[in-house]
């Protein structure tokens, strides 16, 4: 797991600036954390943006199509289609994170990027921001991923420091255990 790559940190500079030129960085803030976690729920959203396979124009359509559905605003469906037309919807979730991330990062926040086998519910959440708080983050903006072969647990980056309890991590480092007693 590593920080935001630069396609995606110049996707994300490119909406924030967008949206505070037009003042309304609030409402896209607000709608990037619903798209966000909208992703995150939903396995067939990932999966579409995942395949690379499809034309650009017909995914930038049948994205804006769901979008509009969902009642997302013209800025983040046009900002939807960019993407879509410059074929990085795979990266999309990521884009979203460094918006997210940058977010926090003005307002001072530590980011913590969340990698997990499946979405986190609200009680999961919870607990996660409490941890992180007796952990010394009490300003923490979390930013969620999905990774369905972690197969369960968390693995938490904040920084430079990283956090593994899933059990593909608890698996390699027995596997390498096993390995120095042959």
């Amino acid at each position: 797991m590593e920080a935001a790559s630069g396609v995606a940190q110049r996707y994300a500079t490119a909406l924030y600036e967008y949206a505070d030129e037009r003042s309304i960085l609030s409402d896209v803030l607000d709608q990037v954390r619903s798209l966000s976690r909208l992703i995150v729920e939903s396995t067939p959203l990932r999966d579409f943006l995942k395949n690379q396979t499809l034309d650009a124009r017909q995914s930038s359509k049948a994205l804006d199509a769901v979008l509009k559905e969902q009642g997302f605003g013209e800025a983040i469906r046009h900002f939807a289609g960019v993407v879509a037309q410059n074929r990085r919807l795979s990266r999309f979730q990521e884009i979203l994170g460094a918006v997210l991330a940058l977010d926090a990062k003005r307002r001072g926040e530590v980011v913590a990027e969340v990698r997990s086998a499946q979405p986190l519910n609200t009680a999961q959440r919870s607990n996660l921001q409490a941890r992180l708080a007796e952990a010394g983050y009490s300003r923490v903006a979390i930013v969620e991923h999905i990774e369905p072969e972690l197969i369960g647990g968390l693995v938490v980056r904040i920084g430079a420091k990283l956090f593994d309890t899933s059990i593909r991590g608890r698996l390699t480092r027995f596997q390498h255990a096993m390995k120095g007693a042959a």
